[in-house]
């Protein structure tokens, strides 16, 4: 009898493959199963199959239930935390100073050579353009050359870029570091590295507070703009950010964790094979579409939004702060709401559609009432509690629209049309202020509004299932088919993927149907779970 090793038997789930010399019937079939009971009663078994019933030599698949499974660990493990919360800060460190000169750059650049509105807009969409271009390429490279070496390297040149531009006397000058800054695009590398180093049936929960750590990077980023330019200028900024470069590059190498290995993750890295199926689905480009029109209107809007609070509505640059911190707040607590119905009443469609009016509707104030602080704040208010509500929803349509295989293809991809939104939404912006003044902007910025309502009103419903991961270890191909009949067979899980080069199996379930129980029997530990045992 020869078997594959399958370590000790702790509290976790294990899965054993083993080939017994003779398969001659079920009689032999129960003389392995007394064999592999280790002393254990045979309930412990959850199952015992075979596998590859046509070949010389039968394979069988065995589970053995933990003894104690409430001892098995379900939260984070403190590894894992560790390299979640600390990756957490670098991304957000790197946003904020992205952002943080989005309310307060129009107005300094008044003071730059070379000074016109179409270079404003150019100077804030640059990054969007070299981010889009190369975050895809540094994932890859991460693959090759190791996730903290290119997430480094990233970083350095976003240092680089915030130096160049906190120096440049012109605007040509704080175009080159924009872009430079853009030019250090770790996103990529970054989702690599949190796969890296967290267990499968976590990774969604540690996407989440990088996407949350994301989203209070930039509310924060709205306020502390307007306060460190009068604190410290807007080239002080730039010499800011590249201090928070050089802070995220020493959290990298001091507190986040070394991975045991790094590996391909279909649901955190774009597959250049799996590129054609994604941008040839229509749902998907709709979402694309979505988040691209969602930030062109951003980008845009903040080319002439700080303009208008100075000269139109009369308050001086140094109190914009006073509307971006209140705003921003209840805003924020209202989408609370707005999510929870989407989400949990599952009005996803019905919600998404009027946010996406609601936009149209900030941007039409803007346009009609931005020469009163009244008027722009009732528009701030309306767009942003749109715009979080939108930012936060997008990609959960995306996680439920698309396989769990090609979820981190389909994230590439989405990302890319997010940063080349920002891109073409500063550069139309700037252009259109400097042809027509601000309200061809904010008119532009509500008739994209009109055409993405369009758009989202054609977009299918979508089915109100997540996405989840198991490690199944190694298993042959013929393995992982058998494994997709198993797995479904479980309740609440509706598709099955089961790559065998990965030892991976991608589920798409239904979180309130699920019977964990069941599905926890299929799951063997990885790297990240021994790792975090040894540490």
């Amino acid at each position: 009898m020869s078997m594959r090793a399958c370590g000790n038997f702790s509290a976790q789930t294990q899965t054993c493959y083993y080939t017994p010399l003779h398969r001659d019937d079920a009689k032999q079939a129960a003389k392995d199963r007394q064999f592999f009971a280790f002393g254990n009663a045979p309930s412990d078994f959850l199952r015992i199959t075979k596998t590859y019933p046509g070949t010389a030599q039968g394979h069988f698949f065995v589970t053995r239930k933990p003894s104690d499974a409430s001892s098995a660990p379900t939260g984070m493990l403190p590894t894992e935390r560790r390299a979640v919360f600390s990756l957490a800060s670098i991304y957000a460190l790197r946003m904020m100073g992205l952002f943080m000169i989005l309310p307060v750059f129009s107005l300094y650049a008044e003071t730059l050579e070379g000074y016109t509105p179409a270079l404003i807009g150019l100077a804030i969409g640059i990054y969007g353009l070299t981010q889009a271009a190369l975050q895809i390429p540094f994932g890859m490279a991460s693959d090759h050359f190791g996730r903290k070496p290119v997430i480094i390297l990233g970083l350095i040149v976003f240092a680089i870029g915030s130096v160049v531009a906190a120096t440049a006397d012109s605007m040509n000058g704080v175009i080159l570091g924009r872009a430079l800054q853009g030019a250090g695009a770790i996103a990529a590398a970054v989702m690599a590295l949190v796969a890296d180093l967290t267990r499968e049936e976590k990774r969604l929960g540690a996407m989440a507070i990088i996407g949350m750590s994301i989203g209070l990077a930039f509310a924060v980023s709205l306020v502390l703009g307007p306060l460190f330019s009068n604190w410290i200028g807007v080239d002080g900024i730039f010499w800011l950010t590249a201090v928070l470069a050089l802070v995220a590059i020493a959290v990298l190498h001091f507190v986040v964790p070394n991975p045991v290995r790094s590996t391909l993750h279909r649901d955190a890295q774009t597959v250049p094979a799996q590129l054609k199926n994604v941008v040839r689905d229509p749902q998907l480009l709709r979402l694309d579409f979505g988040i691209m029109a969602l930030h062109m209107m951003l980008t845009s809007t903040f080319v002439v939004l700080p303009l208008t609070l100075r000269d139109n509505a009369g308050l001086a640059a140094d109190h914009h702060w006073y509307v971006y911190l209140p705003v921003m707040v209840f805003a924020m607590l209202l989408m609370v709401p707005f999510i929870i119905l989407a989400e949990k009443k599952r009005r996803m469609k019905t919600v998404f559609v009027a946010s996406v009016l609601a936009l149209g509707v900030g941007e039409l104030i803007f346009m009609l009432g931005h020469g009163s602080v009244t008027g722009i704040v009732l528009g701030l208010f309306i767009f942003f509690t749109a715009f979080n509500v939108l930012e936060a929803s997008l990609p959960s349509l995306v996680a439920k629209m698309v396989s769990g295989d090609n979820k981190g293809t389909a994230m590439g991809v989405y990302s890319s049309s997010q940063f080349i939104g920002a891109f073409f939404g500063g550069v139309l912006g700037g252009w259109l202020y400097g042809v027509s003044g601000v309200e061809a902007v904010f008119g532009f910025c509500a008739l994209l509004a009109v055409i993405w309502f369009f758009v989202s009103a054609t977009m299918q419903s979508p089915r109100y299932l997540s996405s989840h991961l198991v490690r199944v270890g190694p298993v042959s191909d013929e393995q992982a088919r058998h494994l997709v009949g198993e797995l479904t067979a479980v309740t609440g899980v509706a598709e099955a993927v089961v790559i065998a080069e990965d030892g991976i199996a991608y589920l798409k379930v239904d979180l309130h149907a699920l019977d964990r129980e069941a599905l926890q029997v299929f799951s063997v530990p990885g790297d990240v779970e021994a790792a975090g045992q040894t540490h």
